[in-house]
This record gives C-alpha cells, structure tokens and sequence, in this order.
C-alpha cells in the first residue's frame, strides 16, 4: 500500500493556474503508475492524467493542452500543473497510484478541493 497526500488545491479565478502536488510515503513509488482523478458534485469520478513508472503521460480530452503531469521518482512526488482553469474544472482532485502492472493494487489520496470561481 502506498500512503498518498495531496497538496496545492484552492480558489482561482477563470484562466488562471494551480499546481497539485501528490506526494508518496513509500520508495515503490518508482514502481508505480500514477495519476489524478476528479469529481465533481453530482458527477463520476474520472480520469483527468496518468503518467507511467517510464514517464508516457495520458489526458482527458478536456485537459489537453492546459493540464500537464509530471513525477519525480527521486523525490517519491506526482505533480499535475493545471493552466488556463475553467469552471468546470471545478472538483476535488484525488491522486492515485497503480500498482497493478506489479501484482499490487490501488492507492489513493484523501483528495483536495479546486474551485474556479469569478
């Protein structure tokens, strides 16, 4: 089990930036894939990144090209820049570590709370 902590959610305005940050308690960070996941009030959750133990990144459609992911293994850290934020970006984020490509499981964060208002 990895012990995930998520940092970095708050109040924007509409185009603005926020950068979350996941930080890992364990060093089988390094193998492990990582990603952040939303969700919205009365919604699902979904996937909005996803970057491997090797660094090939994933994003929703709704993201791309204002959201980047990014990890540092050294460091155990999985990290999503969050550009240009709209409305409904608004959600609480949660940071996720899969462990399944090593016969482990899924880990998951306590979530932080992003909220893009005028």
């Amino acid at each position: 089990q990895v012990q995930l902590v998520e940092s970095g959610g708050g109040l924007v305005q509409p185009g603005g930036s926020l950068r979350l940050s996941c930080a890992a308690s364990t060093s089988i960070f390094s193998f492990a894939d990582m990603a952040w996941y939303r969700q919205a009030p009365g919604k699902q959750r979904e996937l909005v990144a996803s970057i491997t133990n090797g660094g090939t990144t994933n994003y929703a459609d709704s993201v791309k090209g204002r959201f980047t992911i990014s990890r540092d293994n050294a460091k155990r850290t999985a990290n999503l820049q969050m550009n240009s934020l709209k409305l409904e970006d608004t959600a609480v984020y949660y940071c996720n570590a899969n462990r399944r490509r090593w016969g482990g499981g899924d880990s998951w964060g306590q979530g932080t709370q992003v909220t893009v208002s005028s």
